[in-house]
């Protein structure tokens, strides 16, 4: 009787992953032991013990990393070794810098070919925000910085007044973009690394 019960649903699940398969396309659902899992492709950190504690020897390719810390903690020197290092392999990368503060002859030093690396410096967070998403969605970014979170100033509150009050708009923008981001970040394959204190 058991055995049975499970057959149907068995059968009834098959049916609704292969009608998922359908609408959404092939990987959209399927049963984790039926693939073999796949080693996921990263970026080295420039570090090799950093490499070593993360586990998977580096930045995972196709997913969002934080890179989180006090000020001057360097934060944005890890991102900078992780840039030189795609360039190293033939990969473009690219920096939003929020904070409008990066020097090119420090990044030249840690192995960064500036010549070919992209940046913007956007005038506010939905920019820096939109900017990023473009890229990513060109497919050919490997590796995109948004240094930082905390630099990605909602367009509100800089054309606001000073004594204005705003909760949260920051934390809405970002969730936002993240929820906009993620999946596209995941298809293309690219690394995308945010600078948060």
């Amino acid at each position: 009787m058991a055995t049975e019960i499970n057959k149907e649903k068995l059968k009834a699940l098959q049916l609704t992953m292969d009608k998922m398969e359908k609408t959404f396309g092939k990987g959209a659902i399927m049963k984790l032991g039926d693939n073999a899992v796949e080693q996921v492709e990263v970026i080295p950190t420039g570090s090799i013990g950093l490499d070593l504690a993360l586990g998977v020897g580096g930045y995972p390719k196709g997913r969002v990393v934080e890179i989180y810390g006090p000020e001057s903690s360097g934060k944005t020197t890890l991102a900078i070794h992780a840039i030189a290092e795609v360039q190293k392999k033939g990969g473009i990368a690219a920096i939003v810098d929020a904070e409008h503060a990066f020097d090119r002859f420090y990044a030249e030093s840690l192995g960064v070919d500036t010549e070919n690396l992209l940046i913007s410096q956007p005038d506010n967070g939905e920019q820096a925000l939109e900017i990023a998403d473009n890229l990513i969605r060109s497919g050919a970014i490997d590796l995109l910085v948004v240094d930082s979170v905390a630099a990605l100033t909602p367009r509100a509150e800089i054309e606001g007044e000073m004594g204005d009050n705003a909760p949260g708009m920051q934390a809405r923008l970002m969730s936002k973009a993240l929820r906009k981001l993620t999946g596209t970040i995941s298809k293309t394959g690219c690394c995308c690394i945010f600078i948060n204190q």
